[in-house]
């Protein structure tokens, strides 16, 4: 039975972990993770990515703490770097990525979720980066994106502290953007995602990649990247597709490209 599963609804992309009973990441998955979300990137049709857990109880749990039980340092080392590859390559998806947190997200499960573009939680949910309470560290961009998203105090309260967080405290934190009844998720992640494919891809990958530059360059940097790009859209049939459907009022058939 596949542990990760990936099926396509129109221009999105459905991956969903499923290795119960906590839905925890294997070398196997991260493996498939990435090699989706970079066959997903070359495929022109697909405009949004959303991924969920399979179950009512866990998003994900994260690393099966089996696998560092003997404390080997080449498995150590090998499971950091293919938890990396899978990671970034998703944060680097050239559309929008959403995660429906359907349940517990803990560690890895919490830093996958953390990879995405937009996540959205159902009221039940809890999160944590409890990877210091057994000796360990965030090793997947945890101790990254999460400093980026909420700042660098709850960050620290959250992996230092191993504090863990309600749906409603994430949001309030600005950890997630939206939280929604029990259930519910993985259909508001799916309807969001038919939001993003009424935009032209072409642009969002060009947006995208201009928000996430201020991660790693400054502001002076990214306001001459953003006009050069704003023109390098101009060379898409996208963009003039867009201005043709707006003046003519019709919906844009975009070609993502």
């Amino acid at each position: 039975m596949a542990q990760l599963k990936l099926e396509k609804r129109g221009h999105t992309a459905l991956i969903t972990m499923s290795n119960p009973p906590a839905n925890t990441w294997t070398r196997e998955t991260l493996t498939q993770l990435r090699n989706a979300v970079k066959s997903l990137d070359e495929d022109k049709n697909i405009y949004a990515l959303v991924i969920t857990g399979e179950g009512d109880k866990f998003f994900s749990a994260g690393a099966d703490l089996k696998l560092f039980a003997d404390g080997d340092k080449a498995v150590a080392s090998d499971m950091a770097r293919i938890f990396g590859e899978a990671f970034e390559t998703l944060s680097s998806f050239s559309g929008v990525s959403i995660a429906a947190i359907n349940g517990y997200a803990m560690g890895g499960g919490l830093e996958v979720a953390l990879a995405c573009d937009i996540r959205i939680a159902e009221q039940q949910a809890q999160m944590a980066l409890p990877e210091a309470k057994v000796g360990l560290l965030p090793c997947a961009g945890g101790t990254q994106n999460l400093a980026w998203l909420v700042g660098e105090g709850w960050a620290k309260r959250m992996i230092l502290c191993g504090e863990r967080l309600s749906a409603e405290k994430a949001l309030q934190i600005g950890l997630v953007e939206e939280v929604v009844a029990t259930g519910m998720a993985l259909e508001a992640a799916l309807a969001m995602a038919d939001k993003a494919a009424e935009q032209s891809p072409s642009s969002v990958t060009a947006c995208k990649k201009l928000i996430q530059q201020g991660r790693s360059g400054s502001i002076q940097s990214a306001l001459p990247l953003e006009r050069e790009l704003f023109v390098g859209l101009f060379d898409t049939k996208d963009q003039v597709e867009g201005v043709q459907a707006f003046l003519e009022k019709r919906k844009a058939n975009w070609v993502n490209g």
